[in-house]
């Protein structure tokens, strides 16, 4: 049963994983030949992209990308948890995570273009 599957039914089905992947060398690729733009230079631009996101979220500011999305941080407030090994109460404390929140218009070209996901293989990733 595939996860996210409530009472066996495929209405409630959530897919996380799809079959058809684009991962990170795809992406260089098809920047490269959409540009004309060598693989390297596309692969450093893009490995350059990344770090400063990640510099940024660190540092606590918050990235936009006009048409695209933000990049941003969220605040988890402290709340009790509880070891289930040792059947204890434990205080997780406030902290905060990184978070992307795609732009209206990405999110409309998505539906818009999206009417199913592929049926889910076991894949090693």
């Amino acid at each position: 049963m595939p996860l996210g599957c409530l009472s066996g039914s495929k209405a409630f089905v959530t897919h996380y994983k799809s079959t058809i992947k684009m991962r990170k060398a795809d992406l260089v690729t098809a920047i490269s030949e959409k540009t004309g733009v060598p693989k390297v230079d596309v692969l450093v631009t893009l490995e350059t992209f990344f770090k400063e996101v990640k510099n940024s979220l660190a540092q606590g500011e918050n990235v936009y990308v006009r048409g695209f999305g933000s990049f941003v941080i969220k605040r988890r407030a402290k709340k009790i948890g509880r070891h289930i090994k040792k059947n204890v109460a434990i205080e997780i404390p406030e902290h905060f995570i990184p978070s992307f929140k795609p732009a209206k218009v990405f999110v409309e070209q998505v539906k818009d273009n999206v009417t199913s996901l592929p049926e889910e293989e076991d894949d090693e990733d």
